[in-house]
């Protein structure tokens, strides 16, 4: 084992006991990958006030649904979004409101 120069053995056997598994480190990085894309923050900043269709989160940012139906499928995969029907219309909701502040809490870093 290598010898380092200012970390005892007890700090670096509590560091690497705190330190995520290869498995979780790569759920974070698709995770967080979600927030790397501003047409998928826009839509996640309209999620956060409200549930949404399409149609209404497109007229909002001036995108076309192509893209913002794409967006959010991405979303959906990645558990960050859910839908309901509201007869013909889906209604588009965060999964968990943590989605919204982990993107607030950034803007209020910057």
């Amino acid at each position: 084992m290598a010898d380092f120069l200012m970390l005892s053995e007890r700090r670096r056997k509590e560091i690497m006991g705190f330190l995520p598994s290869d498995s979780d480190i790569s759920k974070l990085a698709d995770y967080f990958q979600n927030f790397s894309d501003s047409t998928r923050l826009k839509i996640i900043a309209c999620l956060s006030l409200c549930d949404m269709c399409v149609g209404d989160i497109s007229n909002l940012l001036s995108l076309n649904q192509t893209t913002v139906s794409h967006q959010l499928k991405i979303l959906k995969d990645q558990g960050l979004v859910a839908y309901r029907r509201d007869g013909k219309i889906l209604l588009y909701s965060l999964v968990e409101k943590s989605i919204s502040d982990v993107m607030m809490y950034a803007v209020e870093y910057l």
